[in-house]
This record gives C-alpha cells, structure tokens and sequence, in this order.
C-alpha cells in the first residue's frame, strides 16, 4: 500500500522544512509514503529549500504561480499512491493526525475521507486561544458547509478542509477544473454528485494569521459559493 502525500506550496519558506520533517516522523504499519512536493513559484527562498529534498522526493516547480488548484493537479498527475492525501505546506494541519484520517479508507468504511476542524469545537475555548480560527473565517467555513448540505444532501461539516483524503480510484472519471482556492468545493461537489461518501474525522488545527502568512480571504468564500452552486447545476 502506498500514501501519496500532495504538497502544494507558496512562500512558506519558515514552515516547509518543518512540516516536511513532520510527516517523515510519522509511522504508517505496512504504508509507504510517497511525499510530492509542488512549488508554485515561491519568491521567499522557497525554491532554493527545496532544491535539496530532488533526490529523495518528487520536487516540482511551476514556472509561474498557477493557483494552489494547479498545484495540486500537477501533483495528482505524478501521484503513484493508492491513497492521496492533500497536505498544505503551512503548519495550521498535524501530520500527526494521518492514522485517524487513513483508518476509515483502510477498514474500507469508505473512499473518501475529510479532516474536520468543526467536529467537537467549542467556539469559547477556541476564540481564547492565541492560536483562534478568525471569527469571519469560522462563520464563513460554516456557511459553506451549510450551502454544501443544502445542494448535495450531505452531512459535511467542512468543506473547506485542507485535509482532504481519498482513494485514487475516486477520482475516475472526475476531470478536474479548479486552479486556485476553488479546488475545496468543486472536488467536493463532484465527489457528492458522483454519490460517494464523505467521511469526516476530527483534527487539530492551528490556524495562522493574515501577518502570519494566511492566504484564503472573504474574495474566496464567494467564489466557493458561486462555485458550489456551478458544480450542483451546470458541470
């Protein structure tokens, strides 16, 4: 059985090496993992960190930067994994939580498997920690996991998870359209339209700031809306 572990990557020069060194800690029994890594055109030094993982991952680097949808099609396409897993490059998401996530594909519950930061959160404890999901950004994630319920009559509690883990076989006859932050919802809109199963598990998850590096802005919960509502009526 292999894991292959989709890494796209934009100006996370402070955070690559450790998230990387993170995942080759963990220990998967009888799993091997396959870690790809996908530059999408980094200014930060980026780049020049990752020249040195070429020999011992699939190092990728775009010409131009294509959007975090691009970069994981790029991935996707060099996949030789059973089971893909999308990890970003940042350190909001524990690689530590790979067992939990791969356990209900293992036991074959499912082929589909999101990581949900809502599964048992207490919006009081989270919003006294220095490390807080932004208030704007926790009712937006809920909204569209509302809207993703309502269109696909789905049970998701995040859809826009940056943990999204699936047997490769899923994405038969799925082609692909996104190329940047609306990757999130039309994978999950063609995996429900396709009458698969999303399985959620819990994780832990330590969000970052905007001055900390945080990308994904209010721009981008309207065009997951706009998105959501596409892929339910004309794709």
């Amino acid at each position: 059985m292999k894991l292959s572990i989709i890494i796209p990557i934009y100006n996370e020069k402070e955070t690559i090496e450790e998230i990387i060194s993170r995942i080759e800690k963990i220990e998967l029994k009888n799993i091997k993992k396959e870690i790809i890594l996908i530059d999408d055109f980094s200014k930060d030094g980026t780049r020049e960190l990752l020249k040195k993982y070429t020999k011992k991952y699939i190092v990728l680097f775009h010409p131009k930067n294509k959007g975090k949808g691009s970069a994981i099609k790029t991935g996707l396409k060099e996949a030789t994994g059973d089971i893909i897993l999308i990890q970003d490059a940042d350190l909001e998401y524990s690689p530590e939580d790979y067992p939990s996530l791969l356990k209900p594909i293992l036991s074959n519950e499912t082929s589909v498997v999101y990581g949900s930061r809502f599964m048992g959160f207490n919006l009081t404890s989270k919003f006294k920690t220095k490390s807080t999901i932004l208030p704007l950004h926790f009712i937006g994630n809920k909204f569209l996991s509302f809207i993703t319920q309502l269109l696909f009559f789905s049970k998701i509690t995040d859809m826009e998870t940056g943990y999204k883990v699936f047997k490769k076989e899923a994405l038969n006859n799925i082609k692909l359209k996104a190329t940047r932050f609306d990757f999130e919802p039309e994978i999950t809109a063609k995996f429900l339209k396709k009458g698969m199963k999303i399985k959620e598990v819990p994780i832990t998850y330590s969000p970052r700031k905007f001055d900390e590096g945080k990308k994904i802005t209010w721009k981008d919960g309207m065009k997951a809306l706009y998105y959501l509502l596409k892929y339910r009526f004309l794709d």
